[in-house]
């Protein structure tokens, strides 16, 4: 299965005029950007993979508090050079949970890629350098895991880890802009297999 960026984009099937909108554009930058758009060297976009991770039962969520945003959010990083953009997506769920096994679920059109998104980083201070303001060009797995697999905490880019109840996730998240994501993608794989 295709999970090459610039092939995922292409092949992302969008279910609204909003959809169809950001994948145009994303295609469009990365024409102009092409591999620089998979690093950092690129200060105002580049490639992102996020997971929303769900338990077996399809009940739970895994959330992590990430230490530079402070708030409890998804699984997900830069693709720094890669461009498999599914692989950066186990890989920072890897980092970021601790977890080992995950099995990625097929959205109901048939393609791994459930969503893509053009998301606003704001300005921030990391590793004691400033980081401008930019756009994560965002693409979107769902992940299952079992719940019993014993987590461990990133320290480097966390504060805590958790499985939150579906019903509870607005009141763990405190990003209403990213928090509506997570909701579509499980009802998606909900409506698909889990």
């Amino acid at each position: 299965m295709q999970t090459n960026y610039n092939a995922i984009v292409e092949a992302y099937l969008p279910q609204t005029s909003e959809d169809k909108a950001i994948r145009d554009s994303m295609l469009k930058y990365i024409q102009r950007n092409r591999e620089a758009v998979l690093t950092r060297e690129d200060p105002m976009a580049h490639m992102t993979a996020s997971t929303v991770i769900l338990n077996e039962s399809g009940t739970k969520m895994l959330m992590i508090h990430h230490r530079i945003y402070d708030a409890w959010t998804w699984q997900g990083g830069h693709a720094d050079g890669d461009d498999d953009l599914l692989r950066v997506a186990f890989k920072e769920a890897k980092e970021e949970t601790g977890l080992s096994h995950f099995r990625p679920v097929m959205s109901r059109n048939g393609t791994l890629l459930y969503r893509l998104d053009i998301l606003p980083v704001k300005g921030h201070v990391k590793n004691g350098s400033y980081v401008s303001p930019h756009l994560h060009l965002n693409a979107a797995f769902v992940l299952i895991a079992k719940e019993e697999e014993e987590c461990s905490l990133n320290e480097a880019e966390t504060k805590g880890i958790e499985w939150v109840l579906l019903e509870d996730i607005d009141m763990k998240a405190n990003e209403p802009d990213i928090t509506p994501i997570y909701h579509k993608l499980i009802l998606e794989a909900k409506m698909g297999q889990v």
